[in-house]
């Protein structure tokens, strides 16, 4: 008998409209989530006039959720939401995205996951707003 390989699981930290309960949530992750986890990662979080978020790397702490996913191509799925494209040059994409360390809550480190930014650059343009708890809430 062969033996399948364990389908490598992907990591995403989520801090906006696809965390659990906000809106883009069961749409893009229902069903594919096998674990969902408090988590924060290192940047400052910012609200957008456009009604979502947009973090940027750097000190702070901005607080989400650490998904991990049981689909292979999830990448390619979320990618289309967030306007990126690991084709493009990063100045052409809405949001980059790229591999950081994620902790839990009590700054225990999980690892490392994909998440989702812009640049500073592209938040004062649109006209985001620092949000000092690093939480975000569409509700």
């Amino acid at each position: 008998m062969i033996q399948q390989p364990d389908l490598e699981l992907i990591k995403v930290f989520v801090y906006g409209t696809l965390k659990p309960g906000e809106s883009n949530y069961q749409h893009y992750c229902g069903g594919k989530v096998v674990a969902a986890t408090r988590a924060t990662v290192k940047g400052q979080l910012f609200a957008l006039p456009l009604g979502y978020p947009a973090m940027i790397l750097g000190e702070g702490i901005v607080q989400g959720y650490l998904l991990t996913f049981n689909t292979q191509n999830i990448l390619q799925y979320l990618d289309p939401l967030e306007g990126h494209d690991p084709q493009r040059a990063t100045e052409q994409n809405f949001y980059n995205r790229k591999q950081l360390e994620v902790y839990s809550p009590e700054a225990e480190p999980l690892g490392l996951a994909w998440a989702y930014f812009m640049t500073l650059k592209q938040i004062e343009q649109i006209g985001g707003v620092l949000i000092p708890s690093g939480w975000w809430t569409g509700h």
